[in-house]
C-alpha cells in the first residue's frame, strides 16, 4: 500500500519547491525567520491548539489563514488574513476588484502555488509569482510584530516580521494588494 500525500514535510519532495529549499532560499536571501515544527495543521481550529509555542495576537502575533480562490474570469487569487476575519465569499470581490469568486481545486492549488491543502502559505507565492497568482494581505496585518505562514507544508510554522515577509516578496517580484477587509 502506497501513502497518499499530504501537505506534510513527509512529503516535501513531490512539491515544484521544498519546504527544506524554501527555508534556504530565505537564508540566502538574510531574511530572517524562525522555525517551529508541530503537528500537521489543516484549519484555523487545529492551528489553534498549539499557539501557545508562538506571540499571542494580543502581544503582536499575526496569526493567519490563507484563502485560495478563483474568480469567474479564471484568475487565481491568494487571500492572506487574521484567523478570526470573517470573510464573505459573496461580497469579497467588491473589495478585491475580482470577478465572482469560489475555492480553488486541489488540482489548480497544486498547479499555481505548489502546495496541497492544509500548506497554504503566502510563501507559496515563491510558485505563485511564476503563475499569475494575485496575492492580497489583509492591510491590518502589517501591525504585527509577527507574522506566521508555513513553509509550504503544514507540519512548520516560521515566525516572520513583516518587514522580512515583504522582503520575500520583493525577492521574487511580487507586490502584494494590502487590503482592509
Amino acid at each position: 500500500m502506497t501513502d497518499i500525500p499530504d501537505a506534510s514535510s513527509r512529503f516535501q519532495d513531490s512539491l515544484p519547491v521544498s519546504s527544506d529549499a524554501l527555508m534556504q532560499q530565505l537564508t540566502d536571501w538574510g531574511i530572517a525567520f524562525s522555525r517551529h515544527d508541530h503537528i500537521p495543521l489543516r484549519t484555523v481550529e487545529e492551528s489553534k491548539t498549539v499557539q501557545d509555542m508562538f506571540l499571542p495576537t494580543e502581544a503582536g502575533g499575526g496569526h493567519i489563514k490563507n484563502l485560495y480562490l478563483r474568480d469567474n474570469k479564471k484568475r487565481n487569487v491568494l487571500l492572506v488574513a487574521e484567523q478570526d476575519q470573517q470573510i464573505d465569499l459573496k461580497t469579497l470581490n467588491k473589495t478585491l476588484g475580482t470577478g465572482r469568486l469560489s475555492f480553488g481545486s486541489a488540482e489548480r492549488l497544486m498547479e499555481h502555488l505548489g502546495v496541497r491543502p492544509g500548506a497554504v502559505t503566502p510563501l507559496a507565492m515563491i510558485n505563485g509569482a511564476k503563475t499569475g497568482v494575485q496575492l492580497f494581505m489583509d492591510a491590518g496585518l502589517r501591525d504585527c510584530a509577527q507574522i506566521y505562514p508555513h513553509p509550504l507544508v503544514n507540519d512548520r510554522t516560521l515566525g516572520m516580521t513583516v518587514p522580512a515577509l515583504e522582503a520575500f516578496f520583493e525577492q521574487i517580484g511580487v507586490s502584494p494588494t494590502w487590503v482592509t477587509l
